[in-house]
């Protein structure tokens, strides 16, 4: 049984169902048993159990969940309770305090109180294995999040992507629906925060967009 919420199931199953993402499910089986993956497989499409579709107000597209022991929970920057941020996740709370003014819990990284609030965390690449980044890519995981991605920016109400890096960035194309508001920036990681992301003030442009829109701001506040 999938642990997402069912507002999602359509679009799951009608990509279940195809011919790649058959070839990728036998590719992972084959992975697990060679390596360690994470996220662990109750964890893979946990962005979609903690906010659903009809709530989806803001989508930060990451690339591939971390590859350290322990700290991927598939949701996009965040870590498992417990577990150190890493540094690009210390990069956006550092980016959170300059544009808000407030204090982030630079010990906390588990952002699931942002899925909560309609904050979809998504990786563009589901899986990796331990230690080795991009290990999953070109595996069938971008066609699946590709699809997601264009079906969220189908919906005809206002929302807020946030694509950070050059990767990112390069799925501007599938959103194409010109109600929805789409940041850019460079990445937050430490080789490009201060060649972009800093004062790039999406927090606050994607707080004054929503309220624009009638809709409930984000708590950024962890």
């Amino acid at each position: 049984m999938l642990n997402i919420h069912k507002s999602w199931n359509n679009i799951f199953e009608s990509e279940f169902h195809k011919s790649y993402f058959t070839a990728l499910k036998s590719i992972l089986v084959e992975e697990q048993k060679k390596y360690e993956i994470y996220p662990t497989n109750n964890k893979i499409f946990e962005a979609f159990n903690h906010t659903e579709l009809s709530e989806v107000k803001v989508v930060i597209l990451g690339q591939d969940p971390y590859h350290g022991s322990s700290q991927a929970n598939g949701l996009s920057f965040s870590v498992n309770d417990h577990i150190k941020p890493p540094p690009s996740l210390i990069n956006i709370y550092k980016e959170i305090e300059n544009e808000l003014h407030i204090k982030m819990n630079m010990s906390n990284g588990n952002l699931t109180p942002w899925a909560k609030q309609g904050v979809l965390l998504l990786n563009s690449i589901l899986t990796v294995r331990a230690n080795e980044p991009a290990s999953h890519r070109n595996i069938g995981w971008e066609t699946f999040t590709d699809a997601l991605i264009k079906h969220i920016a189908f919906q005809n109400r206002p929302i807020v992507f946030m694509l950070w890096g050059n990767y990112a960035k390069s799925k501007s194309v599938l959103i194409t629906n010109k109600m929805h508001l789409v940041l850019t920036s460079a990445h937050p990681s430490p080789f490009s925060f201060y060649n972009g992301f800093l004062g790039n003030n999406h927090f606050v442009l994607a707080n004054k967009f929503l309220s624009e829109k009638k809709l409930k701001p984000i708590d950024w506040k962890i």
